[in-house]
């Protein structure tokens, strides 16, 4: 017999995967286990465990973990002037905006930068009535689970829908980004704040803060000692003294202060938190 055996080192990575489940794992969490094993063995890398993590957890993780919180929510009023509409979709940076009647709970659709773009580009001078540029808004249940939830955005190619819970008020929002960010984990833009940019100044007492940053670095930046003083609890980044402050993972939108150190979850998975906005508040006299 001729055939050359081939060399192992150039195995596929579905090859590799599939001699490392072997066996057949009997839950989930013993495919996870065997997962990490086949990462100890270098059959994975980091990444790719991190991704395959990701899938397994957004088939059990519901929306209302991922969502974006009613209260950071961005809309655009339906009677807003052209002035106030300009001035959101700039500052925001958003592609698409939730049309809201006389409060949050009244959303009538939702409008795409991209038309209101167009209207301005076209007609700089003239009225602006956002009713004409309404799309209808899809509605779903916080306890939807996040597979399903891809797949129908998939089939419809809405990139966002808006969550209701069980009384039928409005939730919160969540777009195509927030679920995929649960596998690939932080999906950053040109919005975003620059790469090594770890403190970045917003107004006098507001900045972002990366999740990442050493704490030694964010105590030199702020004249401050943040981080536990409980043996065993040291953390060596702002995101960790945060997590253990919380006692959980952060979630978007949620809030801590500690001493005059405001923090608020501006990017978060189900894994970690990715970016703060942080103020600081006046020191006690």
């Amino acid at each position: 017999m001729n055939e050359r055996r081939r060399n192992p080192h150039t195995r596929t990575l579905i090859e590799r995967l599939i001699d490392a489940l072997r066996g057949g794992p009997a839950d989930r969490e013993s495919l996870r286990a065997t997962l990490r094993a086949a990462r100890g063995r270098e059959l994975l890398d980091s990444d790719a465990l991190e991704m395959l993590e990701g899938v397994l957890a957004v088939s059990e993780t519901q929306v209302r973990e991922a969502m974006v919180p009613r209260s950071q929510m961005v809309v655009i009023e339906r009677d807003a002037s052209r002035a106030e509409v300009l001035r959101i979709v700039v500052e925001s940076g958003h592609s698409r905006f939730p049309v809201v009647g006389d409060d949050k709970d009244q959303v009538t659709g939702v409008v795409l930068a991209k038309d209101l773009l167009r209207h301005f580009a076209t007609d700089p001078e003239g009225e602006l009535s956002v009713r004409e540029y309404l799309r209808p808004a899809a509605f779903i249940p916080e306890s939807k689970r996040l597979n399903v939830l891809l797949k129908e955005f998939r089939a419809s190619r809405n990139h966002m829908a808006l969550v209701v819970d069980e009384y039928g008020g409005i939730a919160g929002l969540i777009t195509i980004e927030d679920v995929l960010e649960q596998i690939v984990g932080d999906i950053g833009d040109e919005h975003d704040v620059e790469e090594g940019s770890a403190i970045v100044q917003l107004a006098d007492n507001r900045y972002t803060v990366r999740a990442l940053t050493p704490i030694d670095e964010f105590n030199a930046a702020f004249g401050t000692e943040l981080g536990s003083t409980e043996p065993g609890e040291d953390s060596d980044t702002v995101g960790g003294a945060v997590t253990v402050a919380l006692g959980h993972i952060p979630r978007r939108g949620e809030r801590i202060t500690l001493g005059r150190l405001q923090f608020r979850v501006q990017r978060a998975d189900n894994r970690r938190a990715h970016m703060f906005e942080l103020t600081l508040l006046p020191e006690a006299r």
